[in-house]
């Protein structure tokens, strides 16, 4: 059978197709009574309403905000540089994106920047922001005031966002502790390393790669997770400190995005041959480090299924329809120096 349409539904209704236009497109000028003979009337046709049609009659257009940690991170200038591609696309569907950086460590900044969006002129935020209490009550606010609300990369379960959009945290932790017990089959430690343990995303995954090196790789050792805080003089201090008291250190995982000092330093101390490292996240240095045999592997977001799906998702929750869970399901990657791209 042929899907229904607009025809359809005017002459199931009894009433004229400028009507059905009106009504669906949300036009003024129709009795309530006769608005709810043409939503019966569509309901019980099966009608499927084109939304993009809908819009573009309507002129309506998205206005959506992306709010990403500011620092010399590689990936997130991988998401931004992705997103600023698919906004030029997205024109075209009526759809206008704004790039906000945001301080990591610093929650009331990060509030000051929700605070200051003007909420009247937006429809959706997309974040990569850690949940602490001050951005949980922001995003409450956010909702209040009427915008859909997408986490990005690492989640806000305990916020009211709508949706989160990144892989299993916990599962990726755990795919890097099955990498590292394979790899590092002799006795020794483990230092874990990270940009900040307040990003919710690293916590999780700290949880996952200890389950499973403690089930399952007795012979290692992890030790007490150590902060950056994407400053390079403080990993040089953290890596010196490490290498002078640690004997036994036969492994470096690296819990957040950014790469690009640890990998300095380990070249500096010509340490990047007799450790076995496990980093997140494919870029330009990780990449270099993958092809020079300087690191074991790498666990990796598809950032331009991550992008897209961010925007799909929004414009879903503006509409009220329903999200395709299949379509926007992150998958863990994981590249060896074998199967880069």
């Amino acid at each position: 059978m042929s899907r229904p349409t607009v025809h359809d539904i005017a002459e199931e209704a009894g009433v004229s197709l400028a009507t059905v236009d009106r009504v669906l497109n949300e036009r003024p000028g129709v009795r309530r009574k006769t608005m709810d003979k043409v939503f019966a009337a569509a309901d019980r046709l099966g009608y499927v309403r084109d939304t993009s049609a809908a819009n573009l009659a309507k002129q309506r257009q998205y206005r959506f905000a992306f709010i990403l940690p500011d620092g010399p991170s590689q990936f997130v200038e991988a998401l931004e540089s992705t997103l600023n591609e698919a906004s030029s696309y997205h024109v075209a569907e009526r759809t206008v994106v704004e790039t906000l950086r945001v301080p990591q460590r610093d929650p009331h900044a990060i509030v000051r920047t929700l605070q200051g969006l003007g909420t009247e002129k937006l429809d959706g935020i997309a974040l990569m922001v850690p949940e602490t209490p001050q951005v949980r009550d922001a995003v409450a606010r956010l909702k209040d005031a009427g915008l859909a609300i997408v986490a990005l990369v690492s989640d806000l379960p305990n916020s009211r966002r709508d949706y989160f959009l990144g892989v299993n945290s916990v599962a990726a932790g755990r795919t890097a502790a099955q990498l590292m017990g394979r790899f590092a089959q002799k006795p020794g430690e483990i230092l874990v390393v990270t940009n900040s343990i307040h990003s919710r995303d690293s916590l999780e995954r700290r949880v996952g790669f200890d389950e499973v090196i403690a089930a399952e790789f007795p012979h290692l050792t992890v030790l007490p997770s150590v902060e950056a805080y994407d400053d390079p003089v403080r990993m040089g201090r953290i890596l010196e400190q490490v290498f002078n008291s640690r004997e036994q250190l036969a492994g470096i995982y690296s819990v957040g995005s950014g790469n690009s000092a640890l990998l300095d330093h380990l070249r500096r101390h010509e340490r990047q041959s007799d450790l076995h490292v496990i980093a997140h996240e494919l870029t330009p240095a990780t990449y270099r480090a993958l092809s020079n045999d300087e690191i074991a592997a790498v666990i990796a977001h598809n950032v331009g299924h991550l992008i897209r799906g961010a925007l799909r998702v929004l414009r879903a929750l503006c509409d009220d329809l329903l999200i395709y869970e299949a379509q926007e399901q992150a998958r863990i990657e994981i590249f060896l120096r074998e199967n880069l791209p």
